[in-house]
Parts: C-alpha cells; sequence; structure tokens
C-alpha cells in the first residue's frame, strides 16, 4: 500500500493536503504512463469518497482511470477546508468501527498514525437540560428532563398500538420506541432536518436514519462497553481519507481532474460512452469508456444522450433533497466547550448541530477556535441568502437560547452552503425513485453508486463499501456485472446511518 504524504506534523501547512492531491489536475490523459497497455477505460464522475474509492480499485487493476471533480478538491461534503488557519470539515464527520474490516486496512495503510482513535463525547440538549452522547446509564438518571425517564419506562410497558393505516417515520418510530422519545427528541430534530412533518416522511426515512429503532436496540447501546463510544478521526480533518485515496489511484495510474464540470454524456451503444467536459481551458471529449457516477441521479439522467423519455426526467425532478448551511465562527478562545459535538433537537433552537473540530484531535492555532454550525434548510428560504454576519448572529442566539452563551470576540464567521446535503425521503418518493433508478440500470456501460447516486442515506464507510463493490463488478474485459451488482445493492439496503 502506499504511505499518503509522509509525516502530516511536519508539514507545517494547513493547505498542504489539498496541494498533494492537485499535482497536476489535467493530467488524466497526458499523465498516465503507457496508455496503450492498460484495459479499458473508466471515467469516474465525482471526487468523493465513493468515486475515488472506485477509481483506486480500478486503476490498480490497471484500468484506465479517468476521475472527473466540479469543484477544487476532492472529497465533496466529506471534504476539509482550511478557516482561520484551522483545518475544519464540512459538519461533522467520523469514520465508525463498523467499517468493512477490508476497508479500514486500506485506511490505515494510507494515514498510518494520522488516523486517530477517539472517544466520542458529545452532548444533547434536551427539554432545557445536557445528555451526554453518546448516551450513558449514570447521566440519564442524573440528568434527563422531569419525567422523561418516567415516559421511556412507561412506553416501554405500553406500547403503542398500530392504527392500521400506512407506515410513515412517525408510525415507524412511535411504534419502536414510544411517544415520549419520539416527541421530544426526534420528531422535532426531523422537522428541523428536512423540513417536514414526521407522518409525510417515508418509513424508510426511520429505518435507514434510525440505528436505534426500538426501545430494546436503544437500552443496548446504553449498556454497551465505552469501547462502543470511539470513532476514526484522521489527523488533518476528515478529507484527509479523500485525498489519501486520490493519491493512491494517482500512483495507480489514474488522472483526476478537477475544476471540470461534465457538460453531456453520449451513449455508444457499445458499452461505452463519450464524456464531454469543460474547464478553464475549454470544452473536450474524454476519451470512451465506461462511465461510474457518483454524481445526484437526477442529474445524470439530464446529461444523458440520447435523452431521457420525459417521464424519467419528471421523475427525477420530483425527488427532494435538503440544503444546508454551513457556518464557521472563529472565536478568540482557545477552546468553547469540552464537547466533538452539541446536539439541538428543538425547535426554538435554530441549528441542528455544533461542532468544534479542534475537539476531534485537530491541530489549530493556540490562541483561538472555530466553531461549526449546521442549519438545514431550503434554497427558497430567506436564510440561504443571509449574509455572514446575519448567520452570526444567528448562531449567537442559537447559543444563548441554549444555556451556552459566548460573550468573547467573533473573529470572523465564514458559510459555505451545501445545495443537496441529504436525499429527502418524502412519503412516496419510491414511485419517483425506482422508475428512474430502472431505467439508468439498464443503460450499457453506465453505473450509479454512492449517496448521490443511489439517493441513499449512507456514512462514509458504506459510500466506500459501494465503492469496492462497483469496481468488483467490472470484469476484465470492461463489461458490467449487472447481477453481482444487484445483489450487491440488496446488501447496501441494510445499511443505517450511523451518527
Amino acid at each position: 500500500m502506499v504511505q499518503f504524504y509522509g509525516n502530516w506534523e511536519a508539514a507545517q501547512n494547513p493547505g498542504f493536503p489539498a496541494a498533494c492531491c492537485t499535482l497536476d489536475p489535467r493530467a488524466t490523459i497526458d499523465g498516465m504512463s503507457d496508455l496503450s497497455t492498460r484495459r479499458a477505460a473508466v471515467i469516474v464522475l465525482g471526487g468523493g469518497p465513493a468515486g475515488l474509492g472506485a477509481a483506486w480499485q480500478l486503476a490498480r487493476r490497471g484500468f484506465a482511470v479517468t476521475v472527473v471533480e466540479r469543484g477544487p478538491g476532492v472529497g465533496g461534503n466529506a471534504g476539509s477546508l482550511t478557516i482561520d488557519g484551522q483545518r475544519v470539515d464540512f459538519g461533522s464527520h467520523r469514520l465508525h468501527p463498523s467499517c468493512a474490516p477490508q476497508i479500514l486496512a486500506d485506511i490505515r495503510s494510507f494515514l498510518g498514525g494520522d488516523l486517530l482513535d477517539r472517544p466520542r463525547h458529545g452532548r444533547i440538549h434536551l427539554g432545557g437540560r445536557w445528555l451526554h452522547f453518546p448516551l450513558k446509564p449514570t447521566d440519564l438518571v442524573l440528568h434527563a428532563p422531569p419525567g422523561f425517564a418516567a415516559g421511556v419506562l412507561r412506553d416501554a410497558v405500553w406500547k403503542p398500538r398500530s392504527n392500521g393505516g400506512d407506515e410513515s417515520f412517525a408510525t415507524v418510530l412511535a411504534a419502536g420506541l414510544g411517544p415520549t422519545i419520539c416527541q421530544d427528541f426526534y420528531f422535532p430534530y426531523a422537522v428541523k432536518i428536512w423540513g417536514l412533518d414526521p407522518r409525510h416522511l417515508d418509513a424508510e426515512q426511520a429505518r435507514r436514519r434510525v440505528s436505534a429503532g426500538s426501545l430494546t436496540k436503544l437500552v443496548r447501546k446504553v449498556l454497551a462497553p465505552s469501547t462502543k463510544g470511539r470513532f476514526y478521526y484522521p489527523r488533518q480533518g476528515f478529507g484527509q481519507i479523500s485525498e489519501a485515496y486520490a493519491f493512491a489511484a494517482q500512483q495507480a495510474g489514474a488522472g483526476l481532474l478537477l475544476n471540470t464540470s461534465v457538460t453531456r454524456i453520449r451513449l455508444q451503444g457499445d458499452g461505452q460512452a463519450l464524456v464531454e467536459v469543460r474547464d478553464a481551458a475549454g470544452e473536450r471529449a474524454l476519451p470512451p469508456g465506461i462511465v461510474l457516477s457518483t454524481i445526484p441521479i437526477p442529474q445524470l439522467a439530464r446529461m444523458l444522450q440520447p435523452a431521457a423519455p420525459s417521464s424519467i426526467l419528471e421523475a427525477g425532478g420530483a425527488l427532494r433533497y435538503r440544503a444546508m448551511i454551513l457556518i464557521y465562527l472563529t472565536l478568540d478562545t482557545p477552546q468553547f466547550t469540552e464537547y466533538d459535538a452539541h446536539y439541538f433537537p428543538a425547535a426554538g433552537i435554530a441549528i441542528t448541530r455544533l461542532s468544534e473540530p479542534k475537539n476531534y484531535g485537530l491541530h489549530g492555532p493556540a490562541s483561538r477556535t472555530v466553531l461549526c454550525a449546521e442549519l438545514p434548510c431550503d434554497p427558497a428560504d430567506a436564510v440561504w441568502k443571509a449574509t455572514d454576519a446575519e448567520l452570526q448572529k444567528l448562531v449567537l442566539d442559537s447559543l444563548r437560547h441554549a444555556g451556552i452563551p459566548y460573550t468573547g470576540r467573533v473573529l470572523g464567521a465564514t458559510a459555505r452552503r451545501l445545495g443537496q446535503a441529504y436525499p429527502v425521503y418524502e412519503s412516496g418518493f419510491r414511485r419517483h425513485f425506482q422508475p428512474l433508478d430502472e431505467w439508468v440500470a439498464q443503460l450499457d456501460g453506465v453505473l450509479t453508486l454512492g449517496r448521490q447516486g443511489l439517493f441513499a442515506h449512507d456514512n462514509t464507510h458504506h459510500t466506500l463499501a459501494m465503492a469496492y463493490a462497483a469496481a468488483e463488478c467490472i470484469d476484465e474485459s470492461g463489461r458490467i456485472d449487472r447481477a453481482r451488482w444487484q445483489q450487491h445493492r440488496r446488501a447496501f439496503e441494510e445499511f443505517v446511518v450511523e451518527d
């Protein structure tokens, strides 16, 4: 395996990680050695974990791989950036111990000592009180809001009966966890994250997003050994994982095109496609090959030629995504709190989560710290166009309402906007996703994967599992084994997001 970049601590350069993976952003064609001796060409759309994981797997098998990424760096929503000298992520990210052993072994081989083993140390603001997260039995007894523990116990004895109607996020969780936990935590949190009443969210949203879907599972998690409350985290930010895969893929012969947009994908009818791209130098076509797409599946359908049927395009247009504003505040203090993340389910507090990157193990300036506040919304909402100063005030107001005000100097405020942070499983979403998914699946030479490509709620280790599986399904002649891919797809349906 490739050791990624050597010693990070000796780099002393916050921009070093991104710079290393952009050695030559136009190296896709000219930079590959002896291209004529390599196997079939594969064009990977998107430079996030799914795309880069597949690119590395295929490049090391001898395929001529090109990764096309529209952004200036790799990682996508799982990337990292530098704010006022502090490395930060696009929100709060962790690599969970449930990561497949082979994938975890590969990441360890890339990062070496830069992959830190960290304790979970967060807290939830519930009913005006703070509970440690992950939940701890003693903390629940001593600090839970009045009546909360009694309500949970009552719900365990008298479970609500099904009304016989259609299942929804609300009915599945109420049946599994009871009214107390749902009304105090999950339901208000769901409204803030997805912007819909829980009754209007599909039951799949509950199954894929709530790992403790019953009181029995929740009790097991609370009583689990302390070793369960740990996670892995790269020393230079979560984006270091994607950067490592990018570097390893390039070392294996793959090319990486950054700041490059895909404009059209022309299907040629022979198991290959001609991908047309645009960058600062203009427009051009890449050599034809298989397409592995990690971009949003509705966007993929709109790019394809011959054009998709209107019914397919309409189905894609009906799928909903939730946007996110990430608000970074640089504070004139070495540390805000000891906690890595704070969760705010209450409707009266605008933000849903606040993380402090330093507390994940990231190095930064000794005299100041950076906070990252998460604000789910829709691009049509007025807050989407709010100024950095307005967003700073919103975060400070949220902290004051939560009882943890910051009264010192704010040295800077920076906002980053993610237009498609979460897929929304609105009631009936399958009638839109299924025909679109089935239509793309029958396209010769095109395979869609990843969170955006499969409209899925998944962690990074899940998307890397998809990447390895997709690479496995391309045989030595460059053909996609559809039957094998469908077997993997059925396994993907069992993925449950870990918070």
